[in-house]
Order: structure tokens, then C-alpha cells, then sequence
């Protein structure tokens, strides 16, 4: 199956209204903003199919206009099915100035040889704010299938202003790389990372607080590194897809409270 989705958004008294938006089977969107008078536009993407199919290609678009601010949420776990081809997703997002966007989907659940690859880029302008995440699950380990799938590779690229300053590469391959061997996943099953980038933050100030919060935390380790851009990214490692999940939200709304408070 061939999917497409194109979101774009525009403002409008302050608002961030959605301007267009096109979809095709299995793609749903629904607009769940609760303060119809806040800057945020928050949207769902819904599907109506049950996870990632063999030879699916997925083709995604978002579009920000200047100053808008755009949340992006998913229905439910990104289950990828057992295959013999594999499956692809392509996601552009454009970030006009002074635009934010937050992505944080649920955890995908690579089954038995299941074979998938995505591509995301992003490009950004001056003053642009943005919450990148993603959560691997080992697959479904309740039913005996822990790195049993073929192959999960994410690759994500970030622009600014067309030139490349981020690259994030996960490729995993358990029967090509030992997930368990030291340098790799080294006994834990679940990983997750989040990319914050933000030209007015005080990446310092944001490390040691995410750090504090972290480290209060059981059953996972974590890692903070800053970016040569004014950033960060954040990698853990756990058991529990949906305690990854919870975490990378609960980063992303302290981030955007601790820049709210600096600007003040």
C-alpha cells in the first residue's frame, strides 16, 4: 500500500490554525487541541490499519509557517508485521522562522522478520524550536520475540538554513550485530533518543535539570550530549517501551517550561 499525508499550518490572531491538510487510506488526522486560544495546534495522526505491512510505502509531509507551533501525536504503538520484501516511511517537515514543532511517537514493535526503513529530514530557519523522539522496542517480548526481527533502520537528517547539522543513524540488525555485546544494547531491550534543539536555550542549565530528573529514575541508563548547534540529544536505554515513551514526554514538557521560565 502507497500512503500519503501533507499537513500544513498558518496563523492566524496568534493561533496556529490547520491550513491544509490531505491524507490517504490508512491515514486519519484529527485536531485535539483542548485551549482553542493557545499558540499550540495539537493534532493526531490516526491509521486505520493495523501496523506496517509488507511493501507499504509511507510518504509523510508537514509544513510550519512562521511562528506557529504544531505538537504531533500517534494513536497507539507502531507495530511493523512479519515480512518478506519490507516496508519504507519517508517524512519531510519544513520549519519556517520562529516555528516549533514536537514529534514523539509511541514505540514501534519490529515483529518476527519484519524489514524496515525510514528516512526522516527536517529542515529548519532561524529561531525554529524542535522536539524530535523516537522509542525501539525489542518486539513483542511477551510473546517470545525479543530480536527476532530482520532489520530497523531510522535514519534522520536536520537542516538548518539547507545545510546539514545533525544526522541521527539507528540501524539494527540482531542477526548481523549481537545487540548484547558490549558497545551495543548490553543486556537492556528498549532504546530511546530525543533531539532538542533551541538557538535561545541554555543547553547547560537544560542538561543538568533533564540530568537531575533522569537520575531518579529506576530500571534505565541515560546519556546527554550537547550538539555543536544550541541543542542536545538525549539517549536511553531501559526494559519498558511505555516508561520511555512516558519519559521523552515528560522531557519534552520540562524543556518547554525551563526555556518559558529563562525567557521571562
Amino acid at each position: 500500500m502507497i500512503a500519503k499525508l501533507y499537513i500544513t499550518t498558518a496563523l492566524r490572531n496568534g493561533v496556529t490554525y490547520l491550513k491544509e491538510c490531505f491524507f490517504t487510506p490508512p491515514f486519519k488526522v484529527a485536531n485535539i487541541t483542548e485551549d482553542k486560544q493557545s499558540n499550540k495546534l495539537h493534532l493526531m495522526l490516526m491509521s486505520s490499519s493495523p501496523g506496517i505491512l509488507d511493501e507499504d510505502k509511507y510518504e509523510l509531509k508537514v509544513e510550519l509557517a512562521a511562528n506557529c507551533v504544531l505538537e504531533l501525536h500517534t494513536q497507539s504503538y507502531q507495530r511493523l508485521f512479519n515480512m518478506k520484501m519490507g516496508a519504507t516511511q519517508n517524512m519531510n517537515v519544513h520549519l519556517q522562522p520562529h516555528s516549533s514543532f514536537i514529534y514523539l511517537p509511541h514505540p514501534a514493535v519490529p515483529h518476527e522478520d519484519s524489514i524496515f526503513t525510514a528516512i526522516n529530514k527536517i529542515y529548519l530557519e532561524e529561531g525554529c524550536t524542535l522536539v524530535w523522539g523516537e522509542v525501539l522496542t525489542c518486539g513483542r517480548k511477551l510473546n517470545g520475540e525479543v530480536f527476532k526481527f530482520s532489520k530497523y533502520h531510522n535514519c534522520t537528517e536536520i537542516y538548518f538554513h539547507n545545510k546539514l547539522i545533525i544526522k541521527e543513524n539507528l540501524l539494527v540488525q540482531p542477526t548481523v550485530i549481537n545487540v548484547h555485546s558490549i558497545g551495543q544494547l548490553e543486556g537492556f531491550t528498549h532504546q530511546a533518543s530525543l533531539i532538542y534543539l533551541n538557538e535561545t536555550a541554555d543547553i547547560k542549565q537544560l542538561n543538568k535539570a533533564i540530568s537531575k530528573f533522569l537520575s531518579l529514575h529506576e530500571g534505565i541508563v541515560f546519556g546527554i550530549s550537547s550538539l555543536q548547534k544550541n541543542g542536545m540529544v538525549i539517549r536511553l536505554l531501559g526494559q519498558k517501551g511505555e516508561q520511555l515513551f512516558n519519559l521523552l514526554q515528560d522531557i519534552s514538557r520540562k524543556l518547554t517550561l525551563l526555556t518559558a521560565d529563562n525567557a521571562i
